[in-house]
């Protein structure tokens, strides 16, 4: 039976990545995508989304729009990194379909709360590959929703590195309280978490050459698409291939033998001066006791992954997209 999945986006030529494995794989059922301002404004992370939804012939999934700012800081965006329209500038013909009227967190409601009533295998696996914002919007107006989550399997944070500063990565870094929420509330609520963070984000790429055989035949489709995607991120830093990012995250979905975990107390910082949006993940042994750390154990343990088979998933994003080649 495929896994029910919703994917919270801020696309983002890593999330186009990420959309077009979900929406294609056979052994997701990609039930909806929720949008939030981050690598771009919301309304082009709305568009972008249709958008790659199309080139994945999925007009049967239904995109929200949802917060267009973080809970307490100034927006920013990722133009640099991700192109002016946030999604490559490839001048891909724009969709002409419209969003659902639902605001982001009114549809994510209504969708888990509909799973909870029902058997426990249709339970909604959460991918947010994007600031926390709608989901800790969610998991604080609407805890019962929780009933209907399976999992939350996240894309941000990192263990030991940094990109949106020497500390934080970007996702948390964008709305670092939002991201507290969550683990907050997650603990409360008892729901899984896995923390896809940058310690194994960069790892899974595909080669230029391999980029041009995707778009060689042309077609607007989605795997010309994905092609073009990594092309672009290619040309813009310089290299020979590039991370399929995002999409890592849900092949730690559909493949979670192809990252190593470890459970480990989570928290975020929200007040140092050079690491606010940090993850704290603490990795100490604490055979020692607690009676000497003033801050103690946090209150969120997580999985955390540290390691990744990377020919194992850019194998299963290249399948996925492209037909099966490599």
């Amino acid at each position: 039976m495929a896994i029910p999945v919703v994917l919270d986006v801020d696309t983002g030529v890593d999330d186009a990545c990420a959309l077009l494995l979900a929406a294609l794989h056979p052994a997701l059922d990609l039930r909806a995508v929720t949008c939030v301002g981050g690598n771009a404004a919301v309304d082009a992370v709305v568009a972008n989304t249709l958008t790659v939804l199309d080139a994945a012939d999925r007009p049967d999934v239904p995109v929200a729009r949802g917060a267009d700012r973080p809970l307490l800081e100034e927006p920013v965006d990722a133009r640099h990194v991700h192109g002016q329209d946030g999604m490559g500038d490839l001048d891909w013909p724009k969709s002409e379909r419209q969003p659902d009227p639902r605001h982001a967190v009114e549809l994510l409601r209504d969708m888990l709360l509909e799973a909870a009533e029902g058997d426990v295998d249709r339970r909604i696996t959460l991918i947010p590959l994007a600031p926390l914002t709608n989901i800790s919007l969610l998991l604080r107006t609407y805890p019962s929703a929780a009933k209907g989550i399976r999992e939350i399997v996240f894309m941000g944070g990192g263990a030991e590195v940094g990109n949106a500063t020497a500390s934080a990565e970007f996702n948390v870094f964008h709305d670092p309280e939002a991201a507290a929420v969550v683990l907050d509330a997650s603990a409360e609520l008892d729901i899984q978490v896995t923390m896809y963070g940058l310690d194994v984000f960069y790892a899974p790429r595909v080669g230029q050459e391999t980029a041009r055989m995707l778009s060689a035949p042309g077609g607007r489709d989605a795997a010309d698409l994905a092609g073009r995607l990594i092309a672009f991120q290619c040309e813009r830093f310089g290299t020979v291939d590039a991370t399929i990012g995002d999409a890592g995250a849900v092949c730690a979905v559909l493949e979670p033998a192809g990252v190593r975990r470890e459970r480990l107390p989570v928290r975020v910082e929200l007040a140092g001066t050079w690491s606010r949006g940090r993850t704290i993940v603490d990795r100490r042994d604490w055979s020692a006791g607690l009676h000497h750390d003033p801050h103690g154990q946090a209150r969120s343990t997580i999985d955390v992954c540290l390691e990744v088979d990377a020919q194992r998933y850019a194998t299963l994003w290249l399948d996925t997209v492209g037909g099966g080649m490599r």
